[in-house]
């Protein structure tokens, strides 16, 4: 299953912005100055050099395994497959998340996942960037195929601001409750 986190956002940072609207200058204007100073560089598995590899799994084990305290096998044999964003400020990555591609998440799915920003740089709308822009790419790609995702719960509204719809009902993953979220 994608781990999800994302900064906790206030209302002003919730509000819904266009899905039609793909423009990286739409986005940075409605967001904090600080989101508007990272760089988004886009790579596939084999195109990461070593460095950026090594710093991609290291802002996702200080989130996922340190600060949840929870142990888990993140790599998880599917980095190889897929298309990895990477938040870029100050040459250090500060936020980070991997598209799956069709069928590799779940049979008939897109996916996203393993979503974070940097612990310290939460609530500048670094999250809410980062989710757009991954959203941007796979309405360009996925065909009307529906993407799928696992969310913490404490995000279910953040997501559904995205168009995320909620599944079922909640779930304990890795010791932390979820949602399944999926957009049409």
């Amino acid at each position: 299953m994608e781990h999800l986190i994302l900064p906790k956002v206030n209302n002003k940072e919730t509000e819904q912005l266009s899905n039609s609207d793909t423009s990286i200058d739409f986005l940075t204007t409605q967001l904090p100055a600080l989101a508007n100073n990272v760089s988004w560089v886009w790579s596939s598995f084999d195109e990461l050099d070593v460095r950026q590899l090594y710093s991609i799994l290291q802002l996702r084990e200080s989130i996922f395994i340190v600060e949840q305290n929870v142990p888990y096998p993140d790599i998880d044999g599917k980095d190889l497959h897929c298309k990895h964003l990477m938040g870029i400020l100050d040459q250090e990555v500060v936020g980070y998340m991997r598209i799956v591609p069709l069928n590799i998440y779940e049979n008939g799915y897109y996916s996203l996942g393993r979503v974070t920003v940097k612990s310290d740089l939460r609530s500048y709308g670094i999250g809410r960037q980062l989710v757009q822009l991954g959203i941007n790419y796979l309405d360009e790609v996925r065909n009307g195929n529906p993407v799928k995702i696992s969310s913490q719960l404490y995000l279910k509204d953040f997501y559904s601001s995205f168009g995320f719809i909620a599944q079922g009902e909640s779930y304990i993953e890795d010791r932390i409750p979820h949602i399944a979220m999926v957009r049409a």
